[in-house]
């Protein structure tokens, strides 16, 4: 599909978090200013409602369910 938009994967999943609603803030990662305006790209991509389905349709519902961290690690989290 990102072929397709002529946007790279990342833009594509960017925009499709940022169309997820208004309580959802992406947050990417980078230490490329190349990847920075690559992320920014995000905002030029234009989705339609059937197509942000397609993506909802494919994605595998409660796949990123779970702690953080291991239950070891997460008793250390705001001591």
């Amino acid at each position: 599909m990102a072929a397709q938009k002529q946007c790279t994967p990342a833009q594509l999943a960017i925009f499709w978090l940022l169309a997820q609603g208004n309580d959802i803030i992406p947050i990417p990662d980078t230490k490329r200013q190349t990847y920075l305006e690559e992320n920014i790209g995000a905002w030029d991509v234009q989705l339609s409602v059937d197509e942000l389905a397609q993506i909802d349709a494919i994605m595998l519902q409660g796949i990123a369910a779970g702690s953080r961290y291991p239950t070891s690690l997460m008793q250390m989290v705001n001591l």
